[in-house]
C-alpha cells in the first residue's frame, strides 16, 4: 500500500518527489530521442544516445510493472488511458529491434506529462478541464449547428465565388471555391487564390467581416453553459486502487463510482 500511495497520489512528500522524477526522467528521454534525430550530434554521440535510451526504456519498464502490481485489478489500469500510454512509453524501443522506424514514436512519453497536474497539486485546474469539457459536450448540440451553418455558408458563397471569378481567377472548381471561402471566412487567408474582380474582392470583404463574428461564436456558446453550471468543490489526488477513478475529496472512504474502500488519505 506504500508503494501505491507513492506511484499513484501526489499528495505526500514522498509521492511528489516520485512524479517530479518521473517527469524529469521523461523530459531527458525526450530530450534524447530529439537529439538523435540530428545527424550531425548522432555521428559523435550515437553510442551515449543508445545507452541512454535503453536505461530509460528499463526505468519505465519498471515503473509500468509497480503500478500493474500495485493496484487491484491490473487488466483495468493496462487498458486506461495513462496505462495505455504507461505502454507505449516503452513499447517502441522493444519494437525498434524490428522495425527501426517506430524508434521515433518514442516522442509519445511527452503525453505523460498530463500528471504534471497531480504533482504541481492543481487539483482545482484538473476540476476546471472536466468542467469546461462537461460544458463543451452539452453545447455540443449548439456547436454542430453552428458549424453546419458555416458550412452551408461557404458552400454558398465559394459557389457564388466560383461563377464570378471562374476557372481563369484560379477558382478552378466549386470545392477550390468553398477551400477559399474557409480559409476567408477563418481568416486564415493563405493568399494562394485571391479575387480579381470588384465584385469577388466585395464578397470576399463580406466574408471577412463576418468571420470575425463566426469566430466568436463557439466560445459565447461554451461560456454561456459554463456561467449556467456551478463549480464542484474542491479535489485532491486521491485515486481508487480499484477503479483507478482520481479526484477523491480528502475526508472520502469509499469510492463514488464502485464503492470500494479507499486507502487512508496521507496528506502533508
Amino acid at each position: 500500500m506504500r508503494a501505491y500511495t507513492i506511484i499513484f497520489e501526489a499528495d505526500t512528500r514522498a509521492g511528489r518527489l516520485f512524479d517530479l522524477l518521473l517527469i524529469a526522467t521523461i523530459l531527458a528521454s525526450v530530450a534524447v530521442v530529439i537529439l538523435d534525430s540530428v545527424q550531425s550530434i548522432t555521428a559523435r554521440h550515437g553510442t551515449l544516445f543508445d545507452v541512454l535510451e535503453w536505461g530509460f526504456t528499463l526505468l519505465f519498464t519498471v515503473e509500468y510493472v509497480l503500478r500493474l502490481a500495485c493496484v487491484r485489478r491490473p487488466l483495468r489500469y493496462a487498458t486506461s488511458f495513462f496505462g495505455i500510454v504507461d505502454l507505449l512509453a516503452v513499447l517502441p524501443t522493444y519494437l525498434a529491434f524490428f522495425m527501426p522506424e517506430v524508434h521515433a514514436l518514442i516522442d509519445v512519453r511527452m503525453l505523460r506529462l498530463l500528471r504534471v497536474f497531480r504533482i504541481l497539486k492543481l487539483g482545482a485546474y484538473v476540476s476546471e478541464f472536466g468542467f469546461l469539457g462537461a460544458a463543451m459536450m452539452a453545447s455540443r448540440r449548439k456547436i454542430i449547428v453552428f458549424i453546419g451553418f458555416v458550412l452551408i455558408t461557404v458552400t454558398v458563397l465559394g459557389t457564388v465565388m466560383y461563377v464570378v471569378e471562374g476557372p481563369e481567377n484560379g477558382f478552378t472548381s466549386i470545392p477550390v471555391a468553398i477551400y477559399w471561402g474557409i480559409t476567408t471566412m477563418t481568416t486564415v487567408g493563405f493568399g494562394d487564390i485571391t479575387p480579381k474582380t470588384d465584385f469577388g474582392r466585395f464578397i470576399a470583404s463580406c466574408m471577412m467581416l463576418m468571420g470575425w463574428g463566426i469566430l466568436a461564436v463557439p466560445t459565447g456558446i461554451v461560456t454561456a453553459e459554463m456561467t449556467a453550471r456551478r463549480m464542484g468543490p474542491p479535489v485532491t489526488t486521491r485515486t481508487c486502487p480499484d477503479c483507478l477513478t482520481e479526484g477523491h475529496d480528502a475526508d472520502a472512504r469509499f469510492c463514488k463510482h464502485c464503492g470500494k474502500p479507499l486507502p487512508a488519505h496521507q496528506h502533508d
